[in-house]
């Protein structure tokens, strides 16, 4: 590991490690010379390889034939922007060890331990890279979307960006809400040549998955989503033995009528807007009407994934889920009114049925008294026919 010019009489020691400090003497003739080394060591775990919301620690040591100094350590991260770790443990002088919590995908890049010290004056920096495999967006997101329209959940996994160059693999994964059982709908993995490769792994419902080997997305797409179809989209990210999770929360809305159908005069129907959980206490369901040149507004309580509105008038209702006073989605319902001549042959078939039950009624009536007559004449028929019997026979015996 070391050679000497012979020129400029320099030495070169490569690969330094602790063991390498103390004092070099070049001796020539009866003059010396000699020169304290004084090595650093700084130490990244998992050689600066770590999945998203992973802990970063870094080890200090400082090894010198003379007193050693105790040091000052600042971090700088890839935007040169100064981060305080935690010290974990000082053995002052010698060894420092600090930690870093919860890294995320932006924190890729290289970044530079500072290390100070007055007397004997040090003042180096020590570059090292990370490379923190993620996803472009944070560990939990809840998405809106109504019932009947298409949704695309995605996931944008950084490993081109950073030029990871190892192998993953992952699964995307959903649960309805409140239920404990696990679906998983894909499976997927990159090769060291960072291609990304999805299989489809689940026929519970309809949902496509665009394959494109050369991207860096994880995505489904549901069409015509259905209420059914809300729950937990879980996708999950394995590398050497660790693993990470990215959860998105997909929440549907949709509207009801009891009972559908135009809205007869002197009538009453109740609208329904339900989302498919509970809301956060900062968010709330609405409805409101427009009748002529009146609002009319009806919030849900805290926490109230539903709200119901009883309607008397024909109108235009619009729900809308409001978070932070801001509106997210919002479905439309229209209470039309029948038209008069429905309302009348509403009347007409309930009076008609009326009449046709009371003329069954009657008909069942006269039916059983027709039949009870025939009974009647049919016993009488039957005695004349055992009177004449008898008689004849009395004549005879005579």
């Amino acid at each position: 590991r070391t050679n000497m010019n012979k020129n400029t009489k320099e030495l070169n020691v490569q690969g330094l490690t602790l063991a390498d400090a103390g004092i070099y003497i070049c001796e020539c003739g009866s003059q010396a010379a000699s020169v304290s080394l004084r090595v650093l060591s700084l130490v990244i775990s998992s050689n600066g390889q770590f999945l998203a919301n992973e802990d970063l620690e870094l080890t200090l040591t400082q090894n010198s034939s003379h007193p050693q100094p105790h040091l000052t350590i600042r971090l700088f991260n890839s935007n040169n922007n100064i981060v305080t770790p935690e010290v974990l443990r000082e053995d002052a002088p010698e060894k420092y060890v600090l930690k870093l919590k919860q890294l995320s995908a932006a924190d890729s890049g290289t970044w530079r331990c500072h290390v100070h010290a007055d007397s004997p004056p040090i003042d180096q920096d020590i570059p090292f890279d990370l490379k923190v495999l993620g996803f472009r967006k944070s560990p939990l997101e809840r998405m809106y979307a109504t019932v009947g329209s298409t949704v695309i959940l995605s996931w944008h996994l950084n490993f081109k960006e950073i030029e990871w160059k190892k192998g993953f693999t992952g699964q995307l994964n959903w649960k309805t809400q409140g239920s404990a059982t696990t679906h998983e709908l894909l499976d997927f993995n990159a090769s060291a040549h960072r291609e990304l490769h999805k299989t489809k792994k689940s026929n519970l419902f309809w949902f496509e998955v665009p394959e494109n080997k050369h991207g860096s997305t994880v995505e489904v797409k549901l069409p015509k989503v259905q209420f059914h179809q809300s729950g937990q989209y879980q996708c999950q990210l394995a590398f050497d033995r660790h693993v990470m999770r990215n959860v998105t929360e997909l929440v549907l809305m949709q509207v009801s009528a009891n009972p559908a159908g135009p809205l007869r005069r002197g009538a009453e129907v109740t609208l329904l807007c339900q989302v498919s959980s509970r809301l956060p206490s900062n968010a709330r369901l609405r409805w409101e009407g427009v009748n002529g040149n009146q609002m009319d507004i009806r919030s849900s309580k805290l926490h109230e994934a539903k709200v119901e509105v009883n309607v008397s008038a024909a109108g235009l209702w619009n729900c809308h889920l409001v978070e932070d006073n801001v509106r997210k989605i919002s479905l439309n319902y229209t209470v039309e009114e029948a038209p008069v001549w429905l309302s009348y042959a509403v009347i007409g078939a309930i009076i008609g049925a009326s009449v046709l039950v009371i003329g069954l009624v009657c008909l069942c009536i006269i039916i059983g008294m027709s039949w009870q007559r025939r009974r009647q004449r049919a016993r009488r028929m039957a005695r004349a026919r055992q009177y004449l019997l008898e008689k004849k026979t009395c004549q005879c015996q005579q």
